[in-house]
């Protein structure tokens, strides 16, 4: 549900109340329900195993209660809102791994509330990717929308460190995961990852910079080597217009902002996180709590929508060809 006092709860809610225009596959909310409660006077139906979704699904939206968080007030988080949060993650995690549940969409949550509980993580994606066993530079962030998919090979770190950060070896790691992940999650038989350059024009031949030169190319070389569909590194400025982007699958972008920023100006209101490289299926919506409008009812849900629709259809995928 993530944090109680955000906007979760309420699109959590909207969603399942748009459950049958969506085509949403049956899903349950983990948290505390007095969150949904104080957002929506919907029905709410309280379950005790995952089992229980699918009975009551069509006429109420399903939760399972794991935490009293404490006073709830939407748009006024706290510690005791954070708790629960976590504790719901880690309840839904471990029901996702072991195989209670089909998959995972995490709701928005405060860092800055859960770092206050002791949370050490840079955010959910490599919380989820240790519960699962998984090192962090395996697990890959993607945003998705309806025709475009970007992979920040770095994320939530200072600008002026991301050179440094760029290697060959983190470039292959997070485009060979990428392109397994297009498979799996996406049905993409062959999948085309397209690199951004760094610098400005991919660097001019190394004019304005040579981490193309020294980092990218060799990367890309390497992927192709081991027969993955790999281009680039391009200009990062031509890279996202109609025309370009159906020449990729998916565009791995040096940096949070290069990749972020034509996804949220694109498809800011139903883009999808999704986390490549785990042995469950994790989605989220690309956007916060927004604690400013909390309660308030005015949440659009497009992406939480979305989220799910994305995470059923993975789910779905994986079954079908027996992948776990």
């Amino acid at each position: 549900m993530g944090d109680p006092a955000g906007i979760g709860p309420e699109i959590i809610a909207k969603a399942w109340a748009r459950r049958s225009e969506a085509g949403l596959t049956p899903f349950f909310a983990t948290g505390d329900a007095r969150a949904i409660a104080a957002v929506w006077d919907g029905p709410v139906s309280a379950i005790t195993h995952p089992e229980d979704a699918r009975r009551v699904f069509d006429t109420a939206l399903p939760v399972l209660t794991v935490e009293d968080g404490g006073e709830i007030v939407p748009g006024s988080p706290d510690v005791e809102g954070a708790r629960c949060a976590l504790r719901a993650l880690e309840l839904a995690a471990g029901l996702a791994r072991s195989g209670a549940a089909r998959a995972l969409v995490t709701g928005p949550v405060s860092k800055a509330q859960l770092y206050q509980i002791g949370f050490t993580y840079p955010g959910q994606t490599e919380f989820v990717a240790e519960r699962c066993g998984i090192a962090g530079e395996n697990a890959v962030m993607m945003l998705a929308g309806p025709d475009l998919r970007v992979v920040p090979i770095t994320t939530h770190v200072p600008l002026a460190s991301v050179s440094g950060l760029l290697s060959i070896e983190l470039l292959v790691a997070k485009g060979r995961a990428t392109a397994r992940g297009l498979m799996r999650n996406f049905g993409i038989l062959v999948p085309r990852i397209a690199f951004a350059g760094f610098n400005p024009h991919a660097g001019e031949s190394g004019a304005i910079g040579r981490e193309e030169i020294d980092v990218i190319a060799p990367a890309v070389a390497q992927l192709r080597a081991e027969g993955i569909d790999a281009s680039g590194p391009f200009a990062a400025d031509t890279m996202f217009h109609p025309r370009a982007r159906a020449t990729y699958d998916a565009a791995l972008c040096c940096y949070h902002d290069q990749a972020l920023v034509p996804l949220k100006t694109l498809y800011f209101d139903d883009g999808v996180n999704i986390t490549l490289g785990l042995p469950i299926v994790r989605t989220s919506p690309d956007h916060g709590t927004a604690f400013n409008i909390a309660g308030k009812n005015v949440a659009e849900p497009g992406a939480m929508i979305a989220a799910i629709r994305m995470a059923g259809a993975a789910a779905e995928r994986r079954a079908v060809a027996g992948d776990s």
